[in-house]
């Protein structure tokens, strides 16, 4: 974990970083202490839950404009908790992509402008590498480790072998695996978000009630497929409508256990060629990131991948495994000590791949992935 909160004053540099890229607005300033560890001063989250929870998802214009009506108090609030005032702030970082293009362009504009009236360096990150470099920031990770990025938005399995050297060994061919589990929630009538709500109900189901499928199980590609695990759970509602509660239950109990196995079977063959690929390795770390990392039967599963292949999982608080400020400061303080600002110019990118390199999967559409 990061060192406890030390003075401001001998933390340094302080880097200021704004979230905007969902439905989070977010601020945090992260340093560096005397002994050369990340200190977070302060981490400051406004949700917009409630302001979606009518429509079962995120409406992208109702965030932008949450973004621009919160984001001047969240900023106050994060330099307020740590400490400090934007006069004794050493850079800016704003997540400038991938994400909803409206709260990107709230947040990175705030961004700018507070490091135009400072002349303090801009660091324009990517979202996926304040996630890639969170275990980092709370466990002092050295590279190379392998990633598990499961979230609303995103599924992957990265290597991350430096700053900015990052390597995607899978992702998802259909739907993200939190979208996947939100959708399941809203077809079964269940509030949002929807991870959190499956996850309750099946507690009280029978996960061997409905014969799912693991979509992709045994394949050598380290690729992942939820759709069809989706669909098959829409067939079954379809089949026994009027759902009971108790069938909801079971349904979902079914559902969170054939993705969990899914991720499993996926995870077990990259750790496997994680270990191939390293040999030597003293500390082989398997590393979760993603609101999707809380749910209880999908850290079973990992926890039982990693046990298998001798690797240690490594999984950061909740909080910073959402979204949140304070991975987007961390990542730009590392990017500020490698030297690699931003110009003023740097565009919003709603997609933005961390593996630029990686060709685009059948399904992305034109654009190519969206990360």
């Amino acid at each position: 974990m990061p060192s406890a909160s030390p003075p401001a004053q001998s933390v340094r540099p302080l880097v200021l970083g704004i979230e905007t890229s969902c439905d989070e607005t977010a601020a945090s300033v992260v340093g560096r202490g005397a002994d050369g560890r990340p200190v977070v001063l302060s981490n400051v989250v406004l949700s917009q839950i409630e302001e979606h929870a009518a429509f079962g998802g995120v409406v992208p214009e109702i965030a932008a404009r949450a973004h621009a009506e919160s984001i001047g108090p969240i900023v106050e609030a994060g330099l307020a908790e740590a400490g400090v005032t934007l006069d004794e702030i050493d850079a800016v970082a704003a997540t400038s992509g991938p994400g909803l293009v409206g709260g990107l362009i709230v947040g990175a504009l705030v961004g700018k402008a507070i490091a135009a009236s400072r002349q303090l360096p801009f660091l324009a990150v990517n979202h996926l590498e304040g996630h890639a470099l969170t275990p980092r920031l709370t466990d002092a990770l050295a590279y190379p480790y392998l990633l598990l990025l499961v979230s609303g938005g995103h599924t992957q399995i990265l290597l991350v072998s430096g700053l900015g050297q990052y390597e995607r060994w899978g992702t998802t061919i259909d739907d993200a695996l939190g979208e996947a589990f939100d959708k399941t929630a809203k077809l079964l009538e269940l509030p949002h978000p929807g991870g959190p709500s499956v996850e309750r109900m099946a507690r009280e189901g029978d996960a061997k009630r409905f014969d799912l499928p693991r979509p992709l199980r045994g394949e050598k590609r380290l690729d992942f497929s939820f759709s069809g695990l989706k669909t098959a759970v829409r067939q079954i509602a379809l089949a026994h409508a009027p759902l009971s509660e108790q069938d909801v239950a079971d349904l979902c109990a079914g559902f969170q256990r054939a993705a969990a196995e899914s991720v499993r079977d996926r995870v077990t063959l990259a750790l496997a060629r994680f270990r191939e690929a390293y040999p030597g390795l003293e500390d082989p770390v398997l590393a979760v990131a993603g609101g999707v990392a809380a749910n209880g039967e999908i850290r079973a599963a990992l926890r039982e991948a990693t046990e298998r292949q001798g690797v240690r999982l490594v999984s950061p608080p909740l909080a910073l495994c959402t979204d949140n400020g304070a991975m987007i400061a961390y990542a730009g303080l590392e990017r500020l000590e490698a030297g690699l600002t931003d110009p003023l110019s740097a565009p919003v990118r709603p997609r933005w791949p961390l593996d630029e390199t990686a060709a685009p999967l059948v399904g992305f559409g034109k654009r190519g992935a969206k990360a």
